[in-house]
């Protein structure tokens, strides 16, 4: 009965629209993901690759009780921004939602999307917040240090490398891709060809057999180092040796080669284990002069050309002085608290990954600083324990993965009220929601968004926060 009730009621809230129905709409805006947003018969669509203004056909490919998702399959009236991609792919796959959409217009898109999250969560005083525009690159293409690829065996028995078509598993192959390095996509293209001609088993995720799952390349912008990194379903790498003879006589940039075992079906990219094949275990990039030791899992930012940037901003908006300590909370492999080291008397920074806190400890001492210190631990732990023994912080500054800041950490800071405060988000949405409980402390000084990832719906933000 409760099913059927169910049914009826998904049926009086649904408009009369069938699977693959085309249907005619008039794009309004951009959703929070770029995709278009119209509404047909006043239900809202979903239509990636759709721009404002835009009148287009779309094929119905998912019905929801509230909304219904489209696949674009013609433009009958274009927008003005609308621009060629350089890849073909462009809006079938993740990471190039916005390649169809004139630059400036991205950049005016991501501000808006900071306005629109600040109004759904409404911290104190948000609508007279200081949100700056949006700082881009001169040139937004060629920028992602790392590639990571699925890797499969089409029907015809071709090798093929890409990223997932749009909401399925079907590997789109991907010999070209404005966005990454050309250095990633050279090593990608030839390992491919290796894998092709040495007749590797590749993973078939329908029968969970084979081997190869993912291949990960990430370079150093800054010293042409190269790591790879073979994702197999099995412990065992077929043909092992030829391949690494190969990869040594035909990419000499490559001087770290890994191989990560994530056996079963599990839609996470990467297992626990990690063995060296050969090479170094790391790899090494420079950021505002200091050297970083990169591990196969280590954090980096994936732009790094706006890298050094990104720490300007956030050291700006600190204001540090030469007698204050600062806690470089989500520290990762210490990046942002090495480059500020030389401005305050003591960085402490902590990360949860005990192999990070190591890589960070690693590069201070591999950049002669000796007055940054990380540990292992989470900073709601940390730093009332620092606090018990007399260290207090001035400044702080916070960096945290999409999710946000976690609620134990927001207590902590509201009880711990460092006068000087920063936080460096990736995800507009967590953060406007910190910002309500943040600003029962703090004033909102600026946000300044940041193009990191250019042809994508993300934005990066620096809020300078000040104590009331």
């Amino acid at each position: 009965m409760k099913k059927q009730r169910n049914q009826s009621h998904q049926r009086s809230t649904d408009v009369q629209v069938q699977l693959h129905q085309r249907v005619t709409v008039t794009i309004k805006r951009l959703g929070i993901n770029g995709e278009g947003v119209g509404y047909y018969r006043r239900k809202l669509i979903f239509i990636p690759g759709a721009l404002p203004t835009e009148v287009v056909q779309a094929d119905i490919s998912e019905i929801k009780p509230r909304h219904l998702r489209g696949t674009l399959q013609q433009i009958d009236k274009k927008s003005q921004f609308r621009i060629a991609p350089r890849d073909a792919y462009a809006t079938e796959v993740g990471g190039l939602e916005l390649e169809v959409l004139d630059y400036p217009q991205q950049l005016k898109f991501k501000r808006d999307l900071v306005k629109q999250a600040l109004s759904r969560f409404h911290p104190r005083g948000f609508e007279k917040y200081d949100i700056r525009p949006v700082i881009g690159m001169q040139d937004p293409y060629e920028y992602r240090n790392k590639a990571q690829f699925q890797i499969r065996t089409d029907e015809a028995g071709r090798v093929i490398a890409g990223l997932y078509k749009e909401g399925t598993h079907e590997v789109v192959d991907m010999e070209t891709c404005a966005v990454q390095d050309p250095l990633t996509m050279k090593v990608m293209r030839a390992v491919v060809q290796m894998v092709q001609d040495l007749q590797i088993p590749t993973y078939d995720e329908e029968s969970n057999t084979g081997i190869l799952k993912t291949i990960v390349v990430r370079a150093a912008r800054n010293t042409d180092q190269v790591q790879l990194v073979f994702i197999t379903h099995s412990k065992k790498l077929l043909k092992q040796h030829q391949l690494i003879w190969r990869i040594a006589e035909e990419l000499p940039e490559v001087t770290s080669i890994m191989h990560n075992v994530n056996p079963g079906t599990s839609p996470l990219i990467w297992g626990e284990q990690t063995i060296r094949l050969a090479g170094s275990p790391t790899i090494t990039e420079k950021i505002k002069g200091l050297s970083f030791a990169l591990s196969a899992r280590a954090f980096l930012q994936l732009n790094s050309i706006m890298t050094p940037k990104l720490y300007d901003l956030a050291g700006q908006a600190l204001e540090l002085a030469p007698t204050d300590r600062l806690v470089d909370a989500y520290a990762g492999v210490g990046t942002i608290g090495l480059t500020l080291a030389h401005q305050v008397d003591e960085v402490r920074g902590m990360e949860t990954i005990p192999e990070a806190v190591e890589d960070a400890n690693q590069n201070a001492a591999t950049n002669r600083i000796e007055n940054a210190h990380y540990f292992t631990g989470k900073a709601e732990e940390l730093l009332p324990e620092w606090e018990q023994a007399g260290w207090y912080p001035d400044a702080l500054v916070v960096d945290p993965p999409r999710v946000g800041l976690d609620q134990k950490l927001i207590d902590t800071i509201l009880a711990t009220r460092p006068q000087k405060f920063v936080y460096v988000s990736c995800n507009q949405s967590t953060l406007a929601q910190d910002l309500v409980q943040l600003t029962k402390e703090y004033n909102v000084d600026y946000l300044q968004p940041v193009d990191m990832l250019p042809q994508t719906a993300h934005v990066e933000i620096v809020v300078k926060l000040t104590l009331k």
